[in-house]
């Protein structure tokens, strides 16, 4: 083992004393479960289920959310398994909470040190540990194979900021990667940044390009459609501090009197943009203080959870958020998936700043199911022609749903690489 990892590992074992308080602290600003905190010291409630269990990682909201499809091809391709996902965030459990299939098991993850992950690794007993991560932890990396557990680290990215990192110990980098029976980057960038520090790469695959489209609950897709009736609804999907008031302006040029939608990417900030949209003068309801949409409303603000599916189907024109960062002065943020919207056969524009969907907004916008814009400002001229001719828009949706299944292939190509680190059928 390096010098840098033995350092690591005498330090966290020396902190993790700390860690029950330091997790109390969290649980106090809200941002642990106070019921389920004890996870994260790797101590479960939940018995394990005999057989062979299956383990899959991600940390947040997108990359948990990621995991779903691989989720849904075990439980067909393996039945005979158990399925253990855990995450690291409150917003991510709440989410798989609703969108995880009965039967399989969330738990939060163990904070790095050596007595949360052995205690975790040893009550789960994980056949195959599949990672969707940019980052490596070394004590879950090491005690895993320590217990002989196979890594698979699928759907990677690692940015030019953390390859610095690790370039520094290099030595180090290379034993983690090592861990890895597989390594599958999201694209070839990451890819070369995994091989410049000794990973052996098995191919690309970004889970974030499959899938199927976002769950929606019926009842309330039909009730809101009659509220709304036949004005044209635009959704501002996955929008971000400033984006939100931007839209509203450019969108209010238009002649067409429409019902705009607002999907805030975090929920939370609902109030925060009710307190905007109050300022300058608009009529709104917020879905979070139970305001209803009526045939009155023109502004509906979704500050809800796991709802996003239900207000894509309610659109006529979808806006990216994510994307209009740097054109309002704020740092770009790399936008939000393109193919939500796409997978629905919705039309959709987003913004400039797509750099962590570039690949996927160029083959979208090949393909004409995807129009880019260089500001909010100019929303109004490709959104007023696409209200203007349902056909129109019906046939730009159409070839983003095509492009959408072209470009989500790539599940596939990781289930055949699993097979030899799943566990053997039991007769």
């Amino acid at each position: 083992m390096t010098l840098p990892l033995l350092a690591y590992r005498l330090l966290t074992r020396l902190l993790e004393p700390l860690a029950p308080r330091l997790l109390d602290a969290r649980v106090k600003q809200g941002k642990e479960d106070p019921v389920r905190v004890d996870e994260r010291l790797g101590v479960s409630r939940l018995a394990r289920p005999d057989g062979d269990l299956v383990w899959l990682h991600g940390v947040s909201v997108g990359e948990t959310l990621s995991l779903l499809p691989v989720v849904d091809r075990l439980r067909k391709g393996r039945p005979d398994l158990t399925v253990l996902v855990t995450s690291g965030t409150l917003t991510s459990a709440e989410l798989l909470a609703q969108r995880l299939p009965p039967g399989v098991i969330h738990q939060f993850a163990p904070v790095d040190g050596p007595h949360a992950v052995g205690a975790f690794l040893d009550h789960w007993r994980p056949s195959l540990g599949i990672f969707v991560e940019s980052e490596l932890w070394p004590n879950l990396i090491l005690a895993a194979g320590t217990r002989s557990i196979p890594l698979a680290l699928v759907s990677a990215r690692i940015t030019e900021k953390t390859l610095e990192g690790w370039t520094r110990i290099p030595a180090s980098a290379r034993k983690l990667l090592d861990g890895f029976a597989l390594v599958m980057p999201q694209d070839e960038t990451s890819a070369a940044r995994l091989r410049s520090l000794g990973a052996r790469i098995d191919g690309p695959v970004n889970l974030k390009l499959s899938g199927a489209p976002l769950p929606h609950d019926a009842a309330a897709f039909t009730a809101l459609s009659a509220a709304i009736g036949d004005r044209p609804v635009v959704v501002a999907a996955s929008t971000h501090e400033g984006e939100e008031i931007a839209i509203v302006r450019a969108l209010d040029r238009l002649a067409e009197r429409l019902c705009l939608i607002i999907v805030p990417r975090h929920p939370a900030r609902g109030p925060e943009i009710a307190t905007t949209l109050t300022r300058d003068g608009y009529r709104f309801a917020l879905r979070s203080r139970g305001a209803a949409l009526t045939g009155e409303t023109d502004i509906y603000v979704a500050d809800t959870l796991g709802e996003l599916g239900l207000f894509l189907r309610l659109a006529d024109v979808v806006v990216m958020g994510g994307s209009f960062g740097s054109v309002l002065g704020r740092e770009p943020l790399g936008g939000h998936n393109p193919l939500e919207p796409a997978r629905l056969g919705k039309p959709a524009v987003t913004g400039p700043d797509a750099s962590n969907w570039q690949a996927v907004t160029a083959d979208l916008v090949a393909a004409g199911g995807l129009m880019v814009v260089a500001s909010p400002g100019d929303l109004p001229g490709v959104v007023a022609p696409l209200l203007g001719d349902s056909s129109a828009a019906r046939a730009m949706g159409d070839r983003g749903r095509r492009a959408a299944v072209e470009v989500g292939a790539g599940l596939d190509r990781l289930w055949e690489a699993l097979q030899p680190l799943l566990p053997a059928v039991r007769r």
